[in-house]
């Protein structure tokens, strides 16, 4: 019945720190769009074919979950370069990897992988694919 996941949604404490993370350190894009009932500004992280919409917390947007917390995620990305590369555009970033690079097994199989945090305290693993 489910084909993939089209967005999710994060909730932050840090809305600076978040857009700043998601953009700069992974790369993703910043994108501003109008939607909802009513019609209201938002934000979202573009990369791939997905999305990850961004509320902020105490003001969220209806319908949301039943209790939105900043710091709940535990969040798996494919990286677009090889993990060798993202330890380097970590470090350059200040950003410590708590733990990896660590073999671990993906929606498709075996995967190469390392973790952060976000500003939020969310798990970010990166990863790559390992044949």
């Amino acid at each position: 019945m489910i084909d993939h996941l089209d967005h999710l949604v994060l909730t932050t404490a840090d809305e600076a720190g978040c857009i700043r993370f998601y953009t700069e350190v992974l790369g993703m894009q910043l994108e501003r769009f109008v939607g909802g009932t009513p019609p209201v500004t938002r934000q979202a992280f573009k990369f791939g074919q997905q999305k990850i919409n961004l509320h902020v917390k105490g003001r969220e947007f209806e319908p949301k979950a039943n209790t939105p917390v900043p710091g709940a995620l535990d969040l798996c990305f494919i990286a677009a370069i090889p993990l060798d590369q993202v330890i380097e555009r970590l470090a350059t970033a200040q950003v410590p990897i708590v733990e990896g690079p660590v073999m671990r097994t993906g929606a498709t199989g075996k995967i190469r992988s390392v973790y952060v945090r976000d500003p939020d305290l969310n798990l970010i693993e990166i990863s790559e694919l390992a044949g």
